[in-house]
């Protein structure tokens, strides 16, 4: 039997089985959302303040509860007065700095960026979201690759040296999305230190999974101290939230800078709002600061959750394609929510187009790309949190099958 009805057989016999999985989103599972259901309690009816503040009332201040800025320095390793709590996503506060850097700019800005039809740098494979928000806020993107030990610095470098359109540049410094790369503390201080031709060069950084570890920990970076030391202490913003630590929807996003970036941004969150949610603030720190080993523990938590799926992709792909690259590679990330898929052919939308056929959603093929287009049409992101361990062996298996009859279909092709 040649190599493609081989691949047609197999695949026929997923496509008959009436499969309906989902490996599409980086969503967390029941389980882990059960961890952290004793924050729905954890302020009850008479708990009506927290740092001497009435949790009902206006008053309170735009960067939040100081216990709640005290608990995420924390998290970020920078001081509470380095650190600004806003409401439930830090997708949405990047959204908002963003806004206003175009409007007025930040730090070191001499007009709103929207007048010098600005660029930002961004990394592939990346995350989606953020090429949405940066799209439709009017940002022209540059995508540079993202390496084994983070972005090429090499290439960012250069584009900030040469054009003070290029504003900065937004990323995942910690288990980056979808490829589950870290940034090492070398990139980071040449990131720090570089010149650049805007003088309000910002280093946009979503540490969205700093602390989502699947085993040992790694190394994790402090752009915040980093860039001080560098001599630009205005230039780093980094970003974080609970989405995926408590609730994905009803958590809090924060953000660690320098002191005098948190009072331009309270200038412009204060026009808007008087504060944020501080009811939402006081139960996150009751019930992290109440968690066995804190926000450490709860995540610990998680992990034990979460790494069996991640073995079983490995194992599952390792198994059906090998480990050659005879069809594909993969990504055996440290920590994050996802991993990423390489097709050694240019078929990654078809692979896509046949799972969905059989009943496995995956993430589109290009997605990971600015525009929704992978040149190389290669990459495709794995979100294995959500499923339970067996489903997502069985998605592994119809997408190894998908990956064996789209390359055998093109190799065919190609004569």
């Amino acid at each position: 039997m040649s190599e493609l009805a081989a691949a047609q057989a197999a695949y026929a016999g997923f496509a008959s089985a009436g499969l309906k999985l989902n490996m599409q989103r980086g969503q967390p599972s029941d389980a882990d959302f059960d961890l952290s259901n004793d924050l729905l309690g954890a302020v009850g009816p008479g708990e009506t303040s927290l740092d001497g503040i009435d949790l009902r009332n206006y008053p309170g201040g735009v960067a939040g509860l100081p216990s709640a800025r005290a608990l995420f320095g924390r998290y970020l390793g920078v001081d509470a007065a380095n650190v600004l709590v806003w409401n439930n996503s830090s997708l949405e506060l990047q959204g908002l700095v963003l806004a206003f850097a175009l409007l007025h700019g930040l730090r070191g800005s001499q007009r709103g960026w929207v007048h010098e039809r600005p660029r930002m740098i961004v990394t592939v494979p990346g995350y989606d979201r953020h090429f949405l928000l940066l799209e439709t806020l009017g940002f022209e993107l540059v995508a540079v690759d993202m390496q084994p030990d983070g972005p090429d610095v090499e290439a960012i470098a250069a584009l900030a040296a040469s054009d003070e359109r290029v504003k900065g540049v937004l990323f995942v410094p910690t288990y980056s999305n979808p490829g589950g790369e870290t940034i090492s503390a070398e990139k980071a201080a040449r990131l720090a230190g570089m010149a650049t031709a805007a003088p309000d060069f910002t280093i946009l950084a979503d540490d969205a999974y700093r602390a989502h570890h699947l085993g040992a920990p790694v190394e994790t970076v402090n752009f915040v101290d980093v860039c001080a030391a560098a001599g630009h202490p205005d230039r780093a913003l980094v970003f974080g939230s609970t989405s995926k630590i408590t609730f994905a929807g009803a958590g809090l996003g924060f953000v660690g800078t320098s002191t005098d970036n948190l009072k331009l941004l309270a200038t412009y969150l204060g026009a808007q709002s008087i504060g944020p949610n501080k009811l939402e603030q006081a139960r996150h720190v009751r019930f992290l600061d109440a968690y066995p080993g804190g926000i450490e523990g709860l995540m610990r938590a998680h992990a034990a959750l979460i790494a069996p799926k991640f073995a079983a992709v490995d194992e599952v792909l390792a198994a059906e394609l090998g480990t050659d690259g005879a069809y594909a590679t993969w990504t055996t990330p440290r920590g994050g929510y996802f991993s990423s898929l390489f097709t050694t052919e240019p078929v990654a939308s078809r692979v896509v187009e046949l799972a969905d056929a059989a009943g496995v959603s995956l993430t589109p093929a290009g997605a990971t790309y600015p525009g929704g287009v992978d040149p190389a049409d290669r990459n495709i992101r794995l979100a294995p949190t959500r499923p339970p361990v067996d489903e997502v062996r069985t998605a592994m298996q119809v997408t190894a099958a998908c990956i064996r009859l789209a390359t055998a279909e093109y190799r065919a092709s190609q004569g």
